[in-house]
């Protein structure tokens, strides 16, 4: 089975608290922008904007 060189890992920040939450993957030749999507938040209890940001190892 071929490594797929353009998968990276991100995680997902919450704009409104700050929590570092849902490592997901991206295809970087697909999506080149930072990620943004709205998803619920289970520190905020709501639906925020989270952000991309890299994932810590």
């Amino acid at each position: 089975m071929a490594k797929n060189e353009n998968r990276q890992f991100v995680g997902l920040k919450c704009s409104r608290c700050g929590k570092l939450i849902r490592p997901t993957s991206k295809n970087k030749r697909n999506t080149p922008d930072k990620l943004e999507m709205k998803k619920y938040c289970p520190n905020c209890r709501q639906n925020t904007v989270f952000k991309e940001t890299k994932l810590g190892k």
